[in-house]
């Protein structure tokens, strides 16, 4: 498996936890709960994803890559909408983020020190 840089990981999966749960709290507190239950299947990935571009903006990470590794994350947030637990995939999603973004920062770390160095380490 490859290198994770640990401090990123935590980093995001931090970020990505305190911007989701800021924006579940601004919109329960601003919509009414039928909009959730009409258009949470839209909402909840929108969010996630915003989210996701927030913490990518904040660590300097690149968009795209992390926009991937925001939608292989939320895969397991299906597992908690098929059990009619809706948070149930959130903090696996937000593990599997956290790990994503680790990896993708020591790769860049990797390959911006070249190829001798890489070798080396």
């Amino acid at each position: 498996m490859g290198r994770v840089n640990g401090s990123v990981a935590w980093r995001v999966a931090l970020l990505q936890g305190a911007s989701l749960a800021l924006a579940a709290v601004v919109l329960a507190a601003a919509l009414p709960r039928s909009f959730f239950e009409d258009f949470g299947w839209l909402a909840g990935p929108g969010v996630w994803a915003l989210c996701a571009l927030l913490v990518a903006a904040l660590l300097r990470l690149p968009a795209l890559p992390v926009l991937v590794g925001a939608a292989v994350a939320g895969l397991p947030g299906l597992v908690g909408v098929l059990a009619d637990e809706h948070w149930l995939g959130a903090p696996l999603g937000i593990l599997v983020l956290g790990l994503w973004c680790g990896r993708l920062a020591a790769s860049a770390r990797r390959r911006s020190r070249g190829p001798a160095s890489a070798a080396a380490a």
